[in-house]
C-alpha cells in the first residue's frame, strides 16, 4: 500500500563481530538501496554489541520514532545469539520454541538432529509473525514494526524479498546529479545554501571525491515533487556554469 505520509526506516545491525571488524558488514546498503527504490526513507542506522541491555535500548528507541526497523544479526543456534530475546524483552512478551518455526527447521534437519543449539533458532517472541528463510530454513519474524533478520548477506536478501510486498510505502525520491567537474566546495557553498534554503521541498547535497581523472564535485538533488527537483536542477546548472564548472572528471 502507498501513502502520500512520509514512510520512515531504521537499521539496527547488532554483533560484536561488525564492531571488531572481523566482519564487514553488507546489509546496510543492501536495505537503503532497497527502502529507497520504494519510497522509505532510510532515517539512521545502529550497531551494538551482542549484549542485552544495549540491543533492548536500541530496538526500543528506534521502533518509537520509525515507521519500520529492521535488525540484522544474533538468530543463529550459538549463546551469544540473543536477538529474539532482546526483542521479545523490548515488548514485554514471552519467548519458546514456536511449533511454526520447528515445523521449517525439520525441513532441513531429521528430527533427531535438531538438537538444543538448533532449536534455539525457533524460539520466537509470543504474537510475531515468522518471515520464512528459503535459504537455511530457520526463520526470522516480524513483531509490531519490527523486522528480525539474519546476519549473513544471502539470507538477509532473501528475507528481505519476502518482507518487502508487506511494507507501506511511499511516494519515490527523485534524484538529480549535477556535475560540478573540479569547481571547489567553497566556490558555490553559499549560493548552493540560499538555493537549499528557498527550496525547502528538496535535499541538497554536495558530494565532493577522487576519480580515476582526478577530484570530482557532484551535486545531487532529491525530493518527491517532480517540478521542484527540476527547477532546483535548473538552478544549480546555471550557478554551476556560471562558475566555470561543470566539467565531469
Amino acid at each position: 500500500m502507498t501513502t502520500t505520509a512520509p514512510v520512515t526506516a531504521a537499521i539496527l545491525v547488532i554483533g560484536d563481530e561488525i564492531l571488531s571488524g572481523r566482519t564487514k558488514d553488507k546489509n546496510i546498503g543492501t536495505i537503503a538501496d532497497y527502502l529507497t527504490a520504494i519510497g522509505i526513507d532510510l532515517r539512521e542506522v545502529r550497531v551494538v554489541p551482542d549484549e542485552k541491555d544495549a540491543i533492548v535500548e536500541a530496538v526500543n528507541a528506534l521502533r518509537s520514532r520509525n515507521t519500520y526497523l529492521f535488525t540484522t544479526g544474533g538468530i543463529g543456534p550459538t549463546h551469544d545469539d540473543i536477538t529474539a530475546d532482546c526483542v521479545a524483552a523490548a515488548f514485554g512478551v514471552p519467548i519458546d520454541v514456536d511449533p511454526r518455526a520447528k515445523a521449517m527447521l525439520l525441513e532441513r534437519h531429521k528430527p533427531e538432529d535438531l538438537n538444543e543449539a538448533r532449536l534455539r533458532m525457533a524460539r520466537i517472541p509470543q504474537g510475531a509473525d515468522l518471515v520464512a528463510n528459503p535459504i537455511s530454513k530457520a526463520p526470522g519474524f516480524r513483531l509490531g514494526n519490527v523486522f528480525v533478520m539474519a546476519g549473513v548477506p544471502a539470507i538477509m536478501q532473501a528475507m528481505l524479498d519476502e518482507i518487502g510486498p508487506t511494507l507501506e510505502t511511499g511516494a519515490k525520491v527523485l534524484s538529480e546529479t549535477i556535475e560540478a567537474g573540479n569547481l571547489p566546495e567553497g566556490a558555490y557553498a553559499g549560493e548552493l545554501g540560499a538555493i537549499a534554503k528557498a527550496n525547502a521541498a528538496v535535499s541538497i547535497g554536495s558530494y565532493p571525491s577522487m576519480t580515476p581523472n582526478g577530484f570530482a564535485n557532484r551535486i545531487v538533488v532529491r525530493g518527491r515533487d517532480e517540478e521542484a527537483v527540476r527547477q532546483v536542477r535548473a538552478a544549480i546548472s546555471e550557478l554551476v556554469a556560471r562558475l566555470g564548472g561543470g566539467t565531469p572528471a
